[in-house]
Order: C-alpha cells, then structure tokens, then sequence
C-alpha cells in the first residue's frame, strides 16, 4: 500500500483527488494538507511514500516547499498538480525536486498515472505539458530561463502585483533585497516597468487564472 499525503487549499479538490486516488487498492492518502506549514508537519510525521502539492497555497508558493519537504522526508516523492501551466513553473518545480507535474485540466486518470509513474522511479508529465514541449523546441531561449530562482519568484509576484514590501514578506528577505532582484532580472529580460513583467507573465500564462 503506497501512503500520500495531498497538499491543496481547496476542501472540494482534496475531497475529489482523494475519491479518485482511493478507488486504487494499492493506494491510500494518509493525510489532507491545505497549507505549507501542515504539509510539512504531515510528511514529517507520517513519512509518506507520495505528496501531491499543489503551488497556490494561503501561507506561500509550492514551490519552496518542494526544497522544504524533499529535506523534511528524502525519500518522498512530490507530485504537483496545479492550475499553472507555464514552462518556468514546471521546469523550477522539477528543478527543485519534484518528479511529476500534472497539471488540473487533464483527465482524472493521467493523476493516477502519474502517481504511479512518480512512484516507480520516473519523471512523470502530464499530457498537455509533453505535447507543449514538443511543439516548442526553443522555448529554452526564453529570457525567462535565464534568471536565477529567487529572481523569478520576485518576478512571478510583481507581475501579480504584489508591491516591493509585500514580495519581501511573502519570501521572507529584505525590501533592499527585493529591489536588487527586480533591477537584475528586469535587466535580463529587457523589461522598463512592473506593466512589462505583466505582459511576460500574462504571454506566457504564468499570471494565476481568475475564478
């Protein structure tokens, strides 16, 4: 029996993933998480075979947690499922430790699959993102790629419109800190105001999507 722990601020999804999950015989989610500081109790207490994180959490960014967990439980593996599509989200998730990405449009089964497939040793993408890639070869040129991962964390909130003060105390680091990122990754990416970092984001569908 393989234990997983779900990591989502939304009672509705938790409660859809789980019935979806639990109809396998081999799998069992040990634990429902709706913030970062419960997931990292959780998989620190129950040492899960399994997270599935979602990034948009109330208390900050998945994508932090996946470094925090993965030094919390080792041999954890971290599956997100997310609304964000963009390559930046996927290619940092990965980069930080995580061995899937599913993404919430696809069909109920690619979870399944990708859980399974996270759980016998492979990096599992969902079917929206494969074909994505394959279609842009060049991706990799992107501007975007080029920053470091605390650059694009400041940038991913600017273009949200967060303001210098509130991106500091979501990252925990220094005003002074934040302006210094956002004139280097500003400088990177060839952007005069927050409005083009807007625009980059909002091109690239990295901006998070309205209900």
């Amino acid at each position: 029996m393989y234990s997983i722990v779900l990591v989502d601020d939304h009672a509705i999804v938790r409660e859809g993933f789980k019935r979806l999950i639990e109809m396998e015989p081999d799998l069992e989610v040990v634990a429902e998480c709706r913030s970062a500081d419960d997931a990292v109790e959780a998989v620190g207490s129950r040492r899960p075979d399994l997270v599935a994180l979602d990034l948009s959490l109330p208390d900050g960014s998945g994508l932090p947690l996946i470094e925090h967990l993965r030094s919390v439980a080792a041999d954890t593996r971290i599956v997100v499922l997310s609304m964000h599509d963009g390559e930046p989200y996927v290619s940092e998730a990965l980069r930080r430790g995580a061995s899937g990405y599913v993404t919430k449009g696809v069909a109920p089964e690619e979870l399944v699959a990708g859980l399974r497939a996270v759980m016998q040793g492979e990096c599992f993408l969902s079917s929206d993102l494969r074909k994505r890639r394959a279609e842009r070869p060049s991706e990799a040129r992107d501007p975007i790629h080029r920053l470091t991962a605390r650059e694009r964390e400041v940038f991913l909130l600017l273009a949200a419109g967060r303001a210098p003060k509130q991106v500091a105390g979501e990252l925990g680091i220094g005003q002074k800190t934040v302006y210094i990122h956002r004139a280097s990754l500003m400088g990177k990416l060839g952007a005069g105001s927050e409005l083009d970092l807007y625009r980059m984001a909002a091109e690239r569908g990295l901006l998070p999507r309205k209900n």
